[in-house]
């Protein structure tokens, strides 16, 4: 089975309406920067991996910490497939 893509989302978005794919990838780097800025802060899903929500768009970006690194793992749609990441994580 073919894993969506980020870019995939941009291109369905932008068919919608004009400049809503640039506003999906706007919305997508303000919550990487919210999860680089506060990287403690969002729900945790399994005692490894944590969930940030996007505002206005059903995603989510799936992340754990490393060190002192941010591993990012999906950036997944919460209605479709919304579980095709967790074969990502390490002894998971």
């Amino acid at each position: 089975m073919r894993r969506p893509k980020l870019d995939d989302a941009f291109a369905w978005y932008e068919e919608q309406a004009v400049g809503l794919g640039y506003d999906f990838l706007n919305e997508t780097d303000r919550t990487l920067r919210l999860i680089a800025s506060f990287p403690h802060l969002h729900q945790l899903v399994n005692p490894k991996i944590r969930r940030c929500l996007l505002n206005r768009f059903p995603y989510a970006i799936y992340y754990g910490l490393s060190d002192s690194r941010i591993v990012i793992i999906a950036v997944a749609h919460m209605r479709r497939q919304p579980d095709y990441w967790l074969d990502r994580i390490p002894g998971g």
